[in-house]
């Protein structure tokens, strides 16, 4: 029971499972939702261009400008007819003023600014999300590829063990064959050198699976020491026919780097819309309240006033007419961008398809070339033993069995990944994907 436990505690893991666990543990998903957290935010900091600013200030001052002096006796409403003396007026005594100062303003017309700015916020969030969508659809594609990669692995130590169990036979087999006098000692000792090469063989397909399991866990997000039984077992998918023509334009509409260029021009476009307005007048009002004391509580007055200003920039040093001339750059790049991706993600695509075509087919062939060798070797097993064929025919045939095992499950591994692949390029891999059954 102690030595089973480590067993019982692994958790049974399909590849939909798995894709969900990394939804929630990849620190790259974790990254793009804290991006578009961030982009959600600065929507409404721009948002607040529409809302008035209100500010508080407390001051203390204490001087004996004559000027201060009148002023401040004035707005602490304690002037009096005998600060009316010449000789008070010119040299006055130090006074103090403590100034206490609520304070609105609010724009009326910043011909567009507020607005620009705000539909850029909300372009950029768009840009975040899309960045979400392909870290999302990015991490889907890393846990299929190295969780096939592990089934792979496994079955590939599989096919070594069966490979050097059978060799094993073949020596019981040879030695049989040399003690009735049938064959020299040659026979024997190059089966067992067959033997040393398929150990060598299960001995390395083993740390390639010990590196297969860690790879999966850095996909998921989990240490990689963590055990999982895997359940989605390395079978060929039976997949619909697609047009290919049908899969690029469906990519050229849902893939998020496709729409990340496109939101990338029309922010370019609200961009040099926010730098033109920088040309026009703003209007914008301010009022204040203003209360001014001898004594931080006492001996004082108050006051408000209201005002509506007009601010037009009629020149800044050609800043403006630069920032107008670097947007339309922006702009022309980015139409430049749209057209490159597009023609990438139709590559990509076609790709991804081809991959998909040629996969199919070599499990086909690889399929047959295993039942093929399999009834090759085991005819010349039973010629060997009966003296019949020699060992060079028998080792040939053990190796022929063991590399078309691999090459039909490599087959089978390709056809999953460039599924899962054609999916990502298309852009429709998601949790739901047919590829992750």
């Amino acid at each position: 029971m102690l030595l089973a436990s480590p067993v019982l505690a692994q958790d049974s893991l399909s590849l939909r499972e798995a894709v969900r666990l990394a939804l929630r543990e990849n620190k790259a998903i974790a990254a793009a939702s804290a991006g578009m957290r961030a982009s959600s935010v600065r929507v409404d900091e721009a948002r607040s261009g529409w809302l008035p600013k209100v500010n508080y200030s407390e001051s203390f001052t204490r001087s004996d400008n004559p000027v201060f002096v009148f002023g401040s006796l004035l707005t602490q409403h304690q002037f009096g007819a005998d600060n009316f003396d010449v000789g008070l007026l010119n040299r006055p005594d130090s006074l103090d003023n403590f100034q206490s100062q609520l304070a609105i303003d609010q724009v009326l017309y910043d011909a567009g600014q507020t607005r620009n700015a705000v539909k850029s916020a909300e372009l950029t969030r768009q840009v975040a999300g899309e960045d979400q969508r392909r870290s999302q659809m990015q991490v889907i594609a890393s846990v299929a590829d190295a969780y096939y990669g592990v089934a792979l692995a496994a079955e590939s130590l599989k096919t070594a063990e069966q490979a050097m169990i059978s060799a094993e036979a073949d020596l019981k087999r040879a030695e049989s064959v040399h003690t009735a006098g049938m064959s020299t000692d040659v026979d024997v000792l190059s089966i067992r050198v067959h033997l040393a090469a398929m150990t060598e063989q299960r001995i390395q397909r083993d740390a390639d699976l010990a590196v297969a399991k860690s790879s999966l866990n850095d996909a998921l997000g989990l240490p990689l020491d963590t055990a999982h039984v895997l359940t989605t077992s390395l079978n060929p998918i039976n997949l619909p026919d697609v047009a290919l023509a049908s899969l690029e334009k469906e990519a050229s509409g849902a893939r998020p780097e496709n729409r990340q260029v496109r939101l990338g021009a029309e922010l370019a476009r609200t961009q040099a819309a926010s730098a033109r307005s920088a040309l026009y007048p703003q209007v914008a009002f301010h009022a204040a309240f203003e209360a001014d004391r001898q004594g931080f509580a006492d001996r004082g007055g108050a006051n408000w006033l209201a005002s509506i200003g007009l601010r037009w920039n009629l020149f800044n040093g050609m800043a403006d007419k630069e920032r107008i001339e670097e947007s339309s750059h922006w702009l022309e790049r980015a139409h430049a961008d749209e057209q490159r991706m597009d023609s990438a993600v139709r590559l990509e695509v076609r790709r991804a398809w081809a991959n998909l075509q040629a996969a199919q087919q070599r499990i086909e062939v690889a399929k047959a070339a295993v039942a093929e060798a399999e009834e090759s070797l085991r005819i010349t097993q039973n010629r060997y033993e009966a003296g019949m064929t020699n060992v060079t025919d028998l080792l040939r045939n053990e190796t022929a069995v063991l590399e078309s095992r691999t090459r039909y499950l490599t087959a089978v591994h390709a056809q999953r990944v460039a599924a899962t692949m054609l999916e990502l390029a298309s852009g429709r891999l998601s949790p739901d994907s047919e590829v992750l059954n």
